[in-house]
């Protein structure tokens, strides 16, 4: 009982502390409320004074508005006031901080210090530990995106980059909001301020610029006008009402006042926003006009940032042409994002068709006057990323380009006996196939078509001109890249640079060279110089892709400038050649020739001073031969004896028995005792089968006594307890 005493006490204590609570909050007297919730309905009309002539008339909903106005009006100006003192105290103690700073810096100098006791050192032990308290911990990362959860982000991102482009073309104004700006010692617990009164401080002409200050005073006594209508307008609905209207809406006042009064100030502070943005609106679209205009083109001269995959080389090429360098690179860029193999079931097709049309785009770059080969250089990375998706079809698209090169070259050969060097575009392709796909496998799919395709335009192409002697310069560079890991020796290639060596030799010395050069003729002599001054004036340059198409040196200080320079890299490919084949076995007799030649019947003399160093430093020595020459031996060689075969004759064939009495008797107990031992195993394997199934038997019948004497105890049981209850069943009765 005294429990029940003691809970009805705090009960009725927490009762009379939410009534006295209630009462502070909403400002209903005693009597009001006692009225509201015992009078049956409404607020009752309460009587002052002995006479009662006074009668205190119910409010009405525009009276309530108008105090939940006013309340929320003054806390406004109570948090402004509060701020404004919080702000001049922080400035108060700031000032009062930096006067107190200087003399907590002060330190005592080390010669008045002499007295204090020096401090004990610390243990090894003591310094670790602390060190250890110091370390870095661990921090787990982020978790890494698989390629299909990028490609996905990478489309949906430049997705909205496009909405947003489309949307500034078409004139509209952007609707994303700005982030928020967040302190750091923000708590991230969820408060927000009613209003954000951070200025915003600049620079102008080396003085502060405050913005906001006016402002914010304007934007006041706006929202006291605003304010102020909306009263107005509510005053004239709430006029119209009909008295009935009056008392539900008291009513209704009554059971949710706490909803008004925690509501009143946030609904005042959504309005000001609200009509702060109304009244910006109109005014930036009037300023911003004509910057909307600029807009407006700047994103129509913007490029896309979704992009179809073409269907057709046609396609790719109304995309690309007509753009830049850096434009030509984010539409296929943006290709391959918004067509990611991962994203749809069709992009893995679409992409694979992109391979092919890249290529084809580059060659068309490649055969144009001039070659653009800073565009070409921009896309090979993106036709290493196809490559690297889809190898297969990559590898038979590259295919189908040499196999198409390759029966070209055979065809003008069997019509003119001759053939071209291969153009621009057919020698980027092949060093495309070398950074695509690996040159050191004994047999590749790929690089072994390219490999005999420049086999075979070093063998079967002539050099005719300046531009034919630039091709075959590419095409010895690119052999010596394809063999630099395997160093597979190419018997073309060195031939091809000493026939390129003797076109610079003089007319009246002979030297043997092999096809496709001849010693005589129009074009025996391109590398041959017109005057021998020129070399003075000569610097090393690298040799232009473009004059594979065009050489273009007009004069013959030109000329002869230009041929020092295909004579410099040629001796740098004999070099690197050198270098390459230094450890196989016939490396005198394969740089034989080009040894005589460099030594004999080049005119060095006549080179720069830079040539003749090259040549003096990478000279290839001679060495005398290890290997003897195959001859004869000069005594007949003697041959081996012949030994006469020994022959047994065997007149005995099959299984041999014995000869005499006693070995055919011995076999004959042997096999008796054998016959013997196999019929006593198998009569004991008899015996011990029977002796088993007995045993069995004899376990099966005594299991089923068992079993038949253990069923008659449970039947007699049965019966005596059966017997039993019926007898109990009669005493009960």
């Amino acid at each position: 009982m005294r429990r029940r005493s003691d809970t009805s006490l705090v009960f009725r204590f927490i009762i009379m502390l939410y009534s006295l609570m209630s009462l502070k909050c909403f400002s209903v007297s005693a009597a009001e409320l006692t009225a509201a919730h015992f009078g049956g309905g409404g607020l009752l009309r309460m009587k002052t004074g002995e006479d009662g002539d006074y009668e205190e008339k119910p409010r009405s909903r525009q009276e309530i508005i108008e105090e939940l106005i006013l309340k929320s009006k003054q806390e406004k100006r109570e948090r402004q006031t509060q701020k404004e003192e919080s702000q001049e105290l922080t400035e108060k103690l700031d000032q009062e901080w930096r006067s107190v700073q200087s003399l907590l810096a002060h330190k005592t100098p080390k010669s008045e210090r002499k007295d204090e006791p020096d401090k004990p050192k610390m243990d090894d032990y003591d310094v670790m530990v602390r060190e250890l308290g110091f370390e870095m911990k661990a921090r787990p990362s982020e978790k890494l995106k698989t390629p299909e959860e990028v490609a996905r982000e990478e489309r949906e991102r430049l997705q909205k980059l496009e909405a947003d482009r489309l949307r500034r073309m078409l004139g509209e104004e952007s609707t994303s909001k700005k982030p928020s700006h967040m302190s750091a010692d923000d708590l991230n617990d969820g408060f927000i301020l009613d209003t954000d009164d951070r200025k915003t401080l600049s620079y102008q002409d080396g003085q502060w610029n405050v913005d906001g200050g006016e402002e914010e005073e304007g934007e006041k006594n706006e929202e006291d006008e605003d304010d102020g209508g909306e009263e107005e307008n509510e005053e004239g609905d709430c006029g119209d009402d009909d008295d009935a209207d009056d008392d539900e809406d008291a009513e209704d006042e009554d059971d949710h006042s706490d909803l008004d009064s925690e509501q009143g100030s946030g609904a005042e502070d959504e309005e000001g926003d609200e009509d702060k943005e109304e009244e910006a609106a109109p005014a930036k679209a009037a300023l911003s006009e004509e910057e909307r205009r600029a807009v407006q083109q700047a994103a129509k001269e913007e490029l896309p940032y979704t992009f179809k995959a073409p269907e057709s080389f046609s396609d790719l090429k109304e995309l690309l042409l007509g753009h830049s360098v850096e434009q030509q690179r984010l539409i296929v860029e943006r290709i391959q994002k918004c067509n990611h193999p991962s994203l749809a079931v069709g992009n893995k097709a679409k992409l694979e068709k992109l391979f092919g049309f890249l290529l084809e785009y580059v060659g068309e770059l490649a055969t144009q006057s001039p070659p653009e080969l800073s565009t070409i250089n921009t896309l090979i990375p993106y036709v290493y990323s196809l490559c690297q998706l889809f190898p297969a079809s990559a590898c038979k698209v590259m295919q189908t380009l040499l196999s198409d090169g390759g029966h070209s070259m055979e065809e003008a050969v069997e019509v003119k006996g001759r053939a071209a060097f291969p153009g621009l575009d057919m020698l980027i392709y092949l060093k495309i196939a070398a950074l695509l796909f690996p040159t050191s496998d004994f047999r590749h799919p790929v690089t072994t078509p390219a490999f005999l395709y420049i086999s075979q335009a070093l063998t079967k192409c002539p050099v005719s001109s300046l531009e034919s002697v630039s091709a075959g310069l590419v095409l010895c560079c690119l052999a010596v890249e394809f063999v630099s890991l395997s160093k597979r020796f190419i018997p073309e290639l060195i031939n091809f640079l000493l026939g390129l060596l003797h076109l610079a030799v003089p007319a009246d010395t002979y030297y043997c060279v092999v096809s496709p050069f001849r010693q005589q003729g129009k074009a025996s002599k391109l590398l041959l110089l017109c005057d021998t001054e020129s070399s003075s004036s000569w610097s090393r340059k690298p040799i232009p892709l473009t004059s594979v198409h065009r050489v273009t040196a007009s004069t013959d200080l030109q000329r002869d400038h230009h041929r020092l320079s295909v004579l410099d890299a040629c001796l740098d490919l004999v070099k690197r050649c050198a270098t390459l084949y230094r450890d196989l076995p016939s490396y005198d007799q394969i740089f034989q020739p080009i040894r005589t030649l460099l030594t004999n019947h080049l005119p060095v003399q006549s080179y720069p001073p830079a040539l003749q160093v090259i040549l003096r430093l990478h000279a290839i020595p001679e060495t005398p031969s290890q290997h003897s020459p195959l001859v004869f031996d000069k005594k007949k060689p003697i041959a081996l004896k012949m030994l006469q075969p020994k022959i047994v004759e065997v007149l005995d064939y099959g299984k041999k028995r014995g000869n005499t009495k006693e070995e055919k008797e011995r076999e004959r107990l042997k096999h008796k005792y054998k016959k013997e031992f196999k019929g006593a195993l198998r009569e004991l394997r008899k015996d011990t089968r029977f002796l088993a199934q007995a045993k069995l038997s004899d376990i099966m019948s005594r299991d089923a006594e068992r079993k038949r004497k253990v069923k008659e105890l449970y039947g007699s049981l049965a019966t005596q307890e059966g017997e039993w209850k019926a007898l109990k069943r009669k005493k009960r009765k």
